[in-house]
């Protein structure tokens, strides 16, 4: 068979998989559903086109990872073969954790477990049905392969995912702000001391990336209709987990009623059952039950689903400042008066958070900048951009919703 394959992509055209291994995880029915995971959850409550999948992002992730391989082999940095396949493949499996409509539901269908340790899981557990052909891609993902720069291609601070998602979203979205010169980004890559640099004279298109995403995510990650969308998910999930805990007699897939019947945590990872239940969810078991319980006898449950279903979502205040008790009660008296339900249902309707919106962190695995005199700088050291210095704190907002 042949394994040489060609997709079309319509933000970057013709991608070609080069390795048999690549085509035959491509294949895999843990792979395959993620065609069936959106990949910006409900975002398309705001933004119509927002419909893409998690599938279409890791394969153009996969495809700006052969560009860099590609860029810096044009710079004299050496990478076998092997080492390429490893981290084509770490990149490619980097999601294949997630869970329905991606980060909406993340810690809720597994509690405190987020996609990545999930991914790890994954990964094992393919290498082991493929004799080892992964070894070096999980060594890669978890960052335990001596070549740090690798990893940092797969996950940093300007690694190919989030060069692939800023593209992908904004094309998607319609959300222009989010463009950036991905291409002129790559090309600027570099390795120093086993470490991913950027070349002096890119500084300013990483400026630019780094400013579309500060803008990405208040436009569309953190748009409060779609954080009031998600937490409406949320309280239809808890209400409908805490009517199969009282009786078993709600409709759900079989996988779906695993969850929501169960407390799966990180240690139940190991068990064949949970794994197995998992790779068979995605956002059609969640949408299909969520349809049906409209209908519900119970009213908190159905008037929620009716919500989300017909797009009358909550309404949200966004402050920037904590959201006080006077303000929170006096939701709670005005959504008592309006649906006529019992206090203790008033936390479906209700709901406070924050926001939290930082471009760059200044803790971690920060961005290196190779001057032209050979020496190494920190991002915050070299940028103009008044908002990068290591004294700027993340934005933060607090939110409260209730029903309109």
């Amino acid at each position: 068979m042949n394994k040489k394959k060609i997709l079309n992509d319509p933000i970057y055209g013709f991608i070609t998989i080069h390795h048999d291994i690549i085509f035959d995880c491509i294949q895999l029915p843990e792979f395959q559903r993620l065609r069936r995971i959106k990949q910006l959850g409900l975002t398309s409550l705001v933004y119509p086109g927002a419909q893409h999948t998690r599938f279409q992002h890791v394969i153009g992730a996969m495809h700006l990872m052969d560009m860099a391989v590609k860029s810096l082999r044009s710079k004299d940095i050496e990478i076998s073969q092997e080492e390429e396949i490893g981290v084509l493949l770490a990149i490619l499996l980097h999601d294949i954790g997630h869970g329905p409509f991606s980060h909406s539901l993340e810690h809720t269908i597994l509690e405190g477990v987020n996609h990545e340790h999930i991914s790890s899981v994954l990964m094992q557990r393919i290498n082991e049905k493929m004799s080892g052909k992964l070894d070096l891609a999980i060594e890669i993902f978890e960052n335990r392969y001596p070549r740090k720069f690798l990893h940092q291609l797969v996950s940093s601070q300007l690694d190919m995912d989030r060069l692939d998602y800023l593209r992908r979203d904004s094309f998607y979205t319609g959300v222009s702000e989010g463009t950036v010169g991905i291409e002129r980004i790559i090309q600027m890559l570099n390795v120093k001391d086993n470490q991913l640099i950027v070349d002096q004279k890119g500084i300013y298109s990483v400026e630019k990336f780094l400013m579309a995403r500060r803008f990405m995510y208040w436009q569309v990650y953190l748009h409060k209709t779609s954080i009031a969308a998600d937490h409406l998910m949320l309280s239809i999930l808890q209400k409908a987990k805490a009517i199969l805990t009282e009786r078993n007699d709600l409709f759900a897939s079989p996988y779906l009623k695993y969850f929501l019947t169960k407390n799966v945590t990180q240690e139940d990872l190991n068990d064949d059952e949970v794994i197995f239940n998992f790779c068979n969810l995605d956002d059609n078991e969640i949408l299909g039950a969520i349809k049906v319980w409209q209908n519900s006898s119970n009213k908190t449950l159905a008037l929620m689903c009716q919500m989300l279903i017909n797009r009358n979502l909550p309404k949200i205040s966004i402050s920037d400042s904590p959201i006080s008790a006077e303000e929170l009660k006096s939701k709670k008296k005005e959504v008592l008066e309006k649906l006529n339900i019992n206090e203790d249902e008033l936390d479906y309707f209700i709901t406070t958070g924050k926001l939290t919106n930082s471009a760059y962190s200044v803790e971690g695995d920060s961005l290196k900048i190779g001057m032209k005199n050979g020496e190494l700088k920190e991002l915050t050291q070299t940028s103009e951009i008044y908002n990068l210095s290591v004294e700027n704190k993340p934005q933060v907002k607090y939110f409260i919703t209730s029903i309109k």
